[in-house]
């Protein structure tokens, strides 16, 4: 590689490295070529960008970007997941995907600034998908006025029933 592609790639890992705020390093020593290409397709619907990367380069556009903290998982074949806004999904499928090919092995990663390990990569991975957390926190927020509804609707009720048994007695005498 010619230094001017160098400088270029460095460019290039540093912007990706500034610009995403969750990515998980994995070695994916042992992988042929079609299993890489696989794991790219299973990432890809979450808007996770899988790069395969040099480290002494990657190690330099780190640097740039102010990510040293991701230098410690920098060691042995790297592939980075650059991933969108969800973090939950990538993480699924590189969890998945290493159940099944043991060659791929989970080193950690940076989540929203901070470095995590490989556990709390497939703690993520055990969450439920975003909606679903969205949808339970939505049914967390309106139970209480649920409640109040059911509840209100009870009272109302027992009126009504009550003014309908006297509007009875007083049309039966």
């Amino acid at each position: 590689m010619e230094r001017k592609d160098k400088e270029a790639f460095v460019e290039e890992v540093a912007g990706l490295l500034e610009k995403a705020d969750v990515m998980y390093v994995t070695d994916y020593r042992g992988l042929t070529v079609s299993e890489i290409a696989e794991l790219r397709g299973a990432l890809r619907p979450s808007g996770t960008l899988l790069r395969v990367l040099k480290n002494t380069l990657t190690r330099r556009a780190a640097a740039k970007a102010g990510r040293d903290d991701l230098l410690p998982f920098l060691s042995g074949p790297t592939a980075i997941a650059f991933c969108g806004d969800d973090p939950v999904a990538p993480a699924k499928a590189l969890a998945e995907f290493a159940k099944k090919n043991d060659a791929l092995v989970l080193r950690g990663g940076i989540l929203e600034g901070r470095p995590i390990e490989a556990t709390d990569i497939k703690a993520l991975a055990a969450l439920p998908p975003r909606e679903a957390l969205l949808g339970q926190v939505v049914g967390t927020m309106v139970a209480p006025i649920t409640g109040l509804v059911t509840v209100l609707d009870g009272t109302i009720g027992g009126l009504a029933r009550a003014l309908q048994q006297i509007a009875d007695q007083k049309a039966a005498a």
